[in-house]
Protein backbone atom coordinates (compact mmCIF):
# COMPACT_ATOMS: atom_id res chain seq x y z
CA UNK A 1 0.00 0.00 0.00
CA UNK A 2 1.33 3.08 -0.99
CA UNK A 3 0.29 6.59 1.36
CA UNK A 4 0.83 9.87 0.91
CA UNK A 5 0.37 12.31 4.57
CA UNK A 6 -0.28 15.51 4.91
CA UNK A 7 0.73 17.03 8.27
CA UNK A 8 -0.13 20.74 9.06
CA UNK A 9 0.35 21.91 12.55
CA UNK A 10 -1.50 25.26 13.60
CA UNK A 11 -2.40 25.50 9.54
CA UNK A 12 1.42 25.65 8.88
CA UNK A 13 2.29 22.45 6.18
CA UNK A 14 4.92 20.06 8.07
CA UNK A 15 6.59 18.70 4.90
CA UNK A 16 7.47 15.10 5.69
CA UNK A 17 10.20 12.88 3.51
CA UNK A 18 8.56 10.15 2.34
CA UNK A 19 10.23 7.82 4.94
CA UNK A 20 7.74 9.51 7.61
CA UNK A 21 5.31 9.46 5.48
CA UNK A 22 5.04 5.74 5.41
CA UNK A 23 5.63 5.22 8.70
CA UNK A 24 3.17 7.56 9.84
CA UNK A 25 0.62 6.47 6.94
CA UNK A 26 0.89 2.59 7.53
CA UNK A 27 0.38 3.08 11.51
CA UNK A 28 -2.55 5.32 11.41
CA UNK A 29 -4.02 3.70 8.40
CA UNK A 30 -3.39 -0.05 10.11
CA UNK A 31 -5.30 1.25 13.58
CA UNK A 32 -8.39 2.84 11.89
CA UNK A 33 -8.79 -0.04 9.48
CA UNK A 34 -9.12 -2.04 12.03
CA UNK A 35 -12.12 -0.56 13.71
CA UNK A 36 -15.94 -1.72 13.51
CA UNK A 37 -17.35 0.19 10.12
CA UNK A 38 -14.23 1.01 8.14
CA UNK A 39 -14.88 -0.17 4.34
CA UNK A 40 -11.79 -2.50 3.58
CA UNK A 41 -11.05 0.05 0.49
CA UNK A 42 -11.10 3.15 1.77
CA UNK A 43 -9.89 6.95 0.15
CA UNK A 44 -9.04 8.91 2.68
CA UNK A 45 -8.64 9.02 6.10
CA UNK A 46 -8.71 12.43 8.17
CA UNK A 47 -7.67 12.35 11.88
CA UNK A 48 -7.64 16.23 13.41
CA UNK A 49 -6.24 16.26 17.32
CA UNK A 50 -6.51 19.78 19.32
CA UNK A 51 -5.14 20.12 22.65
CA UNK A 52 -6.44 20.74 25.74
Amino acid sequence: MEVEVEIFVDKEEIVANEFVQNVIGKAIAGAVSALKGVKEEWEEIEIKVKRK
